[in-house]
């Protein structure tokens, strides 16, 4: 943890006048408090976590209960030792009561029990971003902090009545926050909580009913609400959080994803799986581009996702004719409607690998009652004596009969082959691969398509998939499930059976040679404690898919750019519907010409809500009089958001052979910072410049954004998009470069 200090104030000199001890001294109070609770409760911290590591795992719920509380404590103590002092945001004060409430990035109190931050996402802290002057909520007065290094480096105040006046220095209102904004940028998004704006905060604290669309331009802090608004939904929403609904984010890119990486952990909020829409699915990490836009066209449809359950429908159709199987004791018949009852045994929300067993239990359970009508059993377990031997061949005692019987059957070959063609175990991957090498099945599957539809997606390679395949792909997963569960369970029961065996000849063994008095090992011979010496729980089992789903709430960022397959991807993770969409129409490489309501109700959402956000704090003045234009040359209506401050630095235009002087000299003069080159593929990322594609470069910001050849990035609305997207990635310098 950052060294505690009760001189929390450390201004530069031209900020003397906001030292004045009558300005600061309840401030340098307060956190003389706040340091002395901070070091007690990270000592009590770290005391619970080590005696909840020293305690014994339990099992079932009780390890699972142990787990998150190690979890919740290491959070809590890591963002404690993260921020220190600088926990806190800054504080309000009420019209109607003088004391101050400090707001902060965790709740805390001290030894008395006393609040001395409140949670940021908390309803007494909704002031101190929501306020303005003309809805001030009750406030007197609110000031901020910037923290640099764990010391204040600068605060400003906000007064909203005339009594708020006393006590405060600098009434500049926005303008330090507006200086905050120009800061330099490095490789993660910064911490910009303290300074989050009303029309932001509004989004954030927005429930999660339905699916809510953050729609905004260049710069509006559209990631910024998306992900506060994500720490704020698992604070307060009581279907999440701890011991109730996870929560997926989804970005664009994996650039993007390291980008924002430490946003969520600096809100003291872990847990949140977050995944690109090709991480989804196995085969993303190796799928190219669908490069025949006809092919791309078509995959992109909602219906193709939907063709998969008729696929999987054709291998569960029970079969027609039927059979005889021969046992040790008697023949018996299995006809069509034995299969169909047994087809018609498994749970209806099973996916199908799974859903074999069910059938096949069934199955057996059929043919064993239909032997024992060819016995004449009724099941007493008189009737079983003649089966002893046959049943010492399988490891078991006369009075398990059915056991026999099944354990027999299952071992049949012939009826395991007939049971494999019935209902066989289906890999994903062939499933989908059949569609694009077998036309008659397409067809079959999607009538919708024409005959020149279903030759155009056939394929030499029907394995060689494309980002247009993961839909499809996904969906026979979801509806197949996993084809080793089958084998998996398969061979717990082979492994589980022979430790059976084992322990009986232990326990046989036991018991001739017990030689006391009460003959204790007797009770061996108990059929439950002969079970419960064997541990079927520690048998292997596969790898939880965290991806898989259900979640309780999807944020999905850059949402412009899904297509209606893709979409069908996050439905099947979210039954809710309660999601946080974010994007910008116009920054839709492949075009958006309807609302977002149109998008989202024809993809299969509801209760759909549009909070616009129209200010851009990230985008200067200057870089935004180029880049509007050029978007509206193809977008006429294209949402492009105001910008709130100005560089005074103009966009510079140059040939292309100036780029590496460009890139020096601006390292030269500044130390600190990040740059961007985009549009030229020859050149490689350093430490401190990067080198992207305008749609790796979607969601992320630098001070300098080099721009190579705009025109060589295309023609009509995916050209401009590009173009746009790349221009309005600076905050501070953009430089166009073109020719030789």
């Amino acid at each position: 943890m950052r060294p505690l200090t009760t001189a929390a104030f450390d201004l530069p000199d031209h900020l003397a006048a906001k030292a004045d001890p009558a300005l600061i001294a309840d401030d340098e109070a307060f956190f003389a408090v706040v340091a002395e609770s901070l070091e007690r409760t990270v000592a009590d911290l770290s005391a619970r976590l080590d005696a909840e590591r020293r305690a014994p795992g339990g099992h079932g719920q009780a390890a699972l209960d142990r787990d998150l509380e190690v979890h919740r404590l290491t959070a809590r103590l890591r963002t404690l030792r993260r921020f220190g002092l600088d926990l806190c945001l800054g504080r309000i004060v009420r019209a109607d009561d003088p004391e101050p409430v400090y707001v902060g990035r965790l709740g805390l109190t001290d030894g008395a029990g006393r609040r001395l931050l409140v949670d940021w996402r908390s309803p007494a802290a909704e002031p101190f971003f929501g306020a303005t002057h003309a809805h001030p909520m009750g406030l007197a007065s609110r000031r901020r902090y910037r923290w640099t290094r764990g010391r204040i480096t600068d605060y400003w105040d906000e007064v909203f009545t005339p009594d708020g006046l006393e006590g405060h220095a600098a009434l500049d209102d926005q303008s330090a926050f507006i200086a905050s904004l120009g800061g330099t940028r490095s490789a993660r998004m910064r911490d910009v909580l303290g300074t989050i704006q009303a029309d932001q905060d509004a989004i954030i604290r927005a429930g999660s009913a339905g699916a809510l669309v953050v729609d905004g331009g260049p710069g509006t802090g559209k990631t910024v609400v998306a992900l506060h608004r994500t720490a704020y939904l698992l604070y307060s929403d009581p279907h999440l959080g701890a011991h109730r609904g996870r929560v997926l984010f989804v970005g664009p890119s994996e650039p993007y994803l390291a980008y924002v990486s430490d946003v969520l952990p600096s809100l003291g909020e872990e847990g949140v799986q977050t995944c690109t829409v090709p991480d989804l699915v196995p085969q993303g990490a190796t799928a190219g581009p669908e490069t025949d836009p006809a092919v791309a066209r078509l995959k992109a449809d909602a219906r193709m996702v939907r063709a998969i359950e008729p696929a999987v429908r054709l291998y569960e159709q029970p079969p027609t004719e039927g059979t005889e199987v021969a046992t040790p004791w008697a023949t018996v018949p299995l006809d069509a409607d034995d299969w169909a009852e047994a087809f018609d045994a498994r749970d209806p929300g099973a996916p199908h690998n799974e859903a074999r067993d069910q059938v096949w239990d069934a199955l057996l359970r059929i043919l064993v009652d239909k032997l024992r009508d060819e016995l004449g059993q009724d099941g007493d377990e008189d009737d079983d004596d003649g089966a002893e031997e046959e049943f010492d061949a399988y490891g078991l005692a006369p009075e398990d009969a059915d056991a026999g019987y099944r354990r027999s059957l299952a071992a049949n070959r012939e009826l395991v082959r007939a049971f494999g063609r019935a209902w066989p175990l289906l890999e994903p991957t062939d499933l989908v691969g059949d569609l694009w090498s077998v036309p008659a099945y397409l067809r079959r599957c999607a009538p919708w398509l024409s005959a020149d539809e279903v030759a155009v997606l056939q394929r030499a390679n029907p394995y060689a998939w494309t980002l247009s395949d993961l839909p499809l792909l996904d969906a026979a997963r979801q509806r197949l499930g996993d084809p080793e569960a089958s084998r998996r369970r398969r061979r717990q029961e082979a492994a589980v059976a022979a430790d059976r065996l084992r322990m009986a000849d232990v326990m046989a063994d036991l018991i001739v040679t017990d030689d006391s008095d009460m003959k204790v090992m007797s009770m061996l011979r108990g059929q439950d404690l002969r079970g419960a010496l064997v541990d079927e729980a520690a048998l292997p089992a596969a790898d939880p898919d965290l991806l898989a789903g259900p979640f309780a709430h999807v944020v999905v960022d850059e949402a412009q750019e899904l297509t209606d397959a893709e979409w069908q991807m996050l439905l099947l993770r979210c039954p809710s519907g309660s999601f946080t969409v974010v994007g910008d129409r116009a920054q839709a490489r492949h075009g958006f010409a309807e609302s977002w309501e149109e998008r989202l109700r024809r993809i299969g959402l509801d209760r759909i809500r549009t909070a616009p956000l129209t200010v851009n704090y990230r985008t200067p003045v200057e870089v935004m009089a180029e880049a509007e234009p050029v978007i509206r040359a193809a977008l006429p209506d294209a949402n492009v958001p105001t910008s709130v401050r100005s560089t005074g630095v103009p966009v510079v235009h140059g040939p292309r052979s100036r780029l590496r002087p460009v890139l020096d000299g601006w390292l030269a003069a500044h130390a600190e910072g990040t740059a961007c080159v985009i549009g030229d593929p020859a050149f490689r990322s350093t430490a401190r410049v990067r080198s992207l594609t305008p749609v790796l470069a979607k969601g992320l910001e630098f001070d300098l954004v080099v721009l190579v050849d705009p025109d060589g990035l295309g023609d009509g609305i995916e050209g401009a998009v590009d173009r746009y997207v790349a221009m309005t990635r600076a905050t501070q310098q953009l430089v166009v470069l073109t020719g030789g």
